[in-house]
């Protein structure tokens, strides 16, 4: 069953070679990655991978341990390497001891002139050298991947929010992201679902009762339904609102099933009767509006959709007594994925910019 979540949280970033002492991954593992041997520069051979990472993961340094190394060969000084790596030279000289324990011999000799590596510190140094560098080409493989991925983001919506809300939010995010290119595709909630699910769209917003299955889901707008007719039809003219067994058994111009409007008018009238045969049955907010312009009948639409008809005239709102016609409107994504990057950045704007 679909869950609904809160999707505004940010990602944890950090860099492979975690300098000073925020390093967290072990040089073990980045020479896994590399494929090398610490000793001998040879690959692991069959079989070997999964016992050559779980036996030196507990006794190789940290990639910050060893980088601080590296920064005493180059400087021949314990003070000038902890600046050089954004610590103090009490804390480097504790990091120096505790790999030497870790390791079993000493790395370096320490006297008032400065520091020097001991034979065993420079071989030990020459293999640190090799792990830092992979790691630091395994974190610049990983950037360009997360570059390559955040230089687009695929959005696909239900038509009012499409319509309405989106360009807003596109616009905001351009300004933050102006590389990222961006593609909109609209369609009626349960196309959204199914874009999704099938992997081809990075967020999707829907306007239906609830989140669909398969997806997760937090709320970023309300809306709520209106019947508008045209100004010469008798409605336009009422002085008590519409019932609901009235608005179930009238004709109305309608979107299609599938769409979250007729999701919520289905459910809202379903206690009185259920709607009655459309009159018109459209695939876009835009056309149902346009038939209720021209008099076709009466419409139920968005009242974001229909701001600029009503201030002009073109369309009267109708009052409806006894029936709940608001809906929530979400952003939705596969359950267990939750956004990032640009979808992510998206989501939190759609949170800063409710309405757009």
């Amino acid at each position: 069953m679909s869950r609904e979540r809160d999707g505004g949280a940010g990602a944890e970033r950090g860099t492979a070679t975690g300098g000073g002492a925020g390093g967290r991954r072990t040089a073990a593992a980045a020479l896994a990655a590399a494929g090398g041997g610490a000793g001998t520069g040879a690959g692991p051979g069959p079989g070997a991978w999964e016992p050559a990472t779980a036996h030196l993961s507990h006794r190789v340094p940290d990639l910050g341990a060893l980088e601080l190394l590296l920064a005493v060969a180059r400087h021949g000084s314990l003070g000038a390497a902890a600046r050089e790596v954004g610590i103090t030279q009490p804390a480097a000289s504790s990091r120096i001891r505790s790999m030497e324990r870790q390791l079993g011999v000493a790395l370096v000799d320490r006297s008032p002139r400065g520091s020097r590596l001991t034979d065993a510190g420079a071989l030990v140094t020459d293999w640190a050298r090799r792990i830092v560098e992979s790691a630091e080409a395994f974190d610049a493989g990983v950037q360009a991947l997360r570059g390559r991925r955040d230089s687009r983001l695929r959005v696909v919506a239900s038509m009012t929010i499409a319509e309405y809300l989106l360009p807003g939010w596109l616009i905001a995010l351009r300004a933050e992201r102006p590389d990222t290119a961006v593609s909109l595709q609209a369609g009626n909630s349960a196309v959204v679902a199914e874009r999704l699910l099938a992997g081809e769209a990075d967020l999707g917003f829907v306007e239906g009762l609830a989140v669909p299955d398969g997806l997760d889901g937090t709320v970023v707008a309300h809306d709520r339904l209106v019947v508008v007719t045209a100004p010469s039809h008798p409605w336009a003219r009422r002085r008590t609102p519409i019932d609901p067994a009235e608005l179930a058994a009238t004709p109305l111009v309608l979107r299609e099933r599938g769409s979250g409007t007729r999701q919520v008018l289905d459910a809202a009238l379903a206690g009185h009767g259920g709607l009655a045969r459309p009159l018109l049955e459209l695939a876009s907010t835009t056309a149902v509006k346009a038939a209720a312009v021209t008099g076709a009948g009466p419409a139920v639409l968005s009242e974001l959709a229909i701001a600029e008809e009503l201030s002009g005239r073109r369309l009267v709102a109708v009052p409806v007594a006894g029936v709940r016609l608001s809906r929530d409107l979400r952003a939705v994504w596969p359950t267990g994925h939750r956004p990032t990057g640009p979808a992510r950045d998206l989501l939190a704007l759609t949170r800063a910019r409710p309405g757009g």
